[in-house]
């Protein structure tokens, strides 16, 4: 009797173990991830601190359209383009800029023309291709890294994109190393990041100009220039980068301005 008594306390120890435990876990709520949504390569960096819009495709309009009111030519005499220089095409989608760079800097110059979207990419490959644009070479990128050879551009394009970019801290600081800490021989000084976009809200791909500054100065970028041009589609900002980057633990992200 003694026996299976005490064998009965221990199975009744058990099972008050095993139901304190069931309880336990079904009080207990999964706490939810912040980052769990994020590029698992972006998380050191602060996450985007606005709306990120989405997707919106290659083609900001038709290229009809932007020559005849200049676009191009206005944007890349805005931007000091000259033969020789090397520069880079952020989401380069059709080639609009590419091909119209790429005539501009000439054979002494270089082209890279970059997109995440592969098929982008592909279509592109194909104009390159069957214009002969001999400078121009192609690279797919990430959302949250540019892929850029260090040291290497001279004018680095973000034209109508930015407002698009889902870790806009980590891919401005992986894009900084990639610019010209010089002039490479030529008559201008080191590189700069041109941006186009348009002052309205993220929902309808774009992006105001305070909050364009302000996450370009949280990682190190100085606004060297800036003109209104809504006949061009939008505004235009030339940033260079100064001093030594930010780690990315001491990045402030930017409240959102309106």
């Amino acid at each position: 009797m003694i026996k299976n008594f005490s064998h009965s306390v221990s199975l009744s120890s058990w099972a008050t173990a095993i139901l304190a435990v069931s309880l336990v876990l079904t009080g207990c709520k999964r706490i939810p991830d912040a980052d769990a949504d994020r590029l698992e390569t972006a998380r050191a960096y602060p996450p985007a601190s606005r709306p990120v819009s989405a997707l919106a495709g290659n083609q900001w309009s038709t290229e009809t359209a932007r020559d005849t009111v200049g676009e191009a030519e206005e944007i890349m005499k805005a931007a000091g383009i000259q033969p020789g220089m090397t520069v880079a095409d952020i989401g380069a989608g059709e080639g609009y800029y590419t091909v119209r760079l790429a005539e501009k800097v000439g054979a002494d110059g270089r082209v890279l023309a970059q997109d995440i979207d592969q098929e982008a990419i592909k279509r592109l490959a194909d104009r390159v291709a069957r214009d002969a644009l001999d400078n121009v070479s192609i690279k797919l990128g990430a959302p949250d890294d540019p892929r850029l050879p260090k040291d290497s551009f001279d004018r680095v394009f973000l034209v109508h994109m930015y407002h698009e970019v889902r870790e806009p801290y980590a891919f401005l600081s992986r894009l900084r190393p990639a610019i010209s800490s010089d002039s490479n021989g030529g008559d201008y000084d080191g590189g700069e990041v041109i941006v186009v976009d348009v002052d309205r809200p993220f929902a309808q791909h774009g992006i105001a100009p305070k909050q364009l500054f302000c996450e370009f100065e949280a990682v190190g970028y100085q606004l060297i220039g800036f003109m209104e041009r809504p006949e061009l589609g939008g505004y235009f900002a030339r940033f260079r980068p100064v001093g030594s980057a930010p780690l990315p633990g001491k990045i402030k992200p930017c409240e959102l301005k309106m």
